[in-house]
C-alpha cells in the first residue's frame, strides 16, 4: 500500500513539474517565466525531499536545504533586476 502511495505522489510531482516547464516555455511575459522557473525549483526541492524519505537518506535533506536557499537568492535576484535594472 505504501509503495502505491509512493508511486502516485512521484507522479503527481512530475506531472506538476511538467506542466508549470510548459508554462515557462509558453509564458507571454518575463514575469510568467521567473514564477513558472520558481515553481519548478519548489517542485523538485519537494521531490528530492519525498525521495529522501523514499530512501531513507537523511544526506538529501541537505541537498534541498541548499538549493532551496540557492533558489531563494536567484528569484530575488531576478526580481530586483527586473523591477529596478540593478
Amino acid at each position: 500500500m505504501a509503495d502505491t502511495l509512493y508511486a502516485v505522489a512521484a507522479m503527481t510531482g512530475l506531472a506538476a513539474l511538467l506542466i508549470a516547464f510548459i508554462r515557462m516555455i509558453i509564458g507571454p511575459t518575463s514575469a510568467d517565466r521567473v514564477v513558472a522557473l520558481d515553481v519548478m525549483t519548489i517542485i523538485s526541492i519537494s521531490l528530492i525531499v519525498f525521495l529522501a524519505a523514499f530512501l531513507e537518506r537523511a544526506i538529501y535533506i541537505d541537498v534541498a536545504i541548499v538549493y532551496s536557499i540557492i533558489s531563494f537568492i536567484g528569484v530575488i535576484a531576478i526580481a530586483r533586476y527586473m523591477e529596478r535594472g540593478i
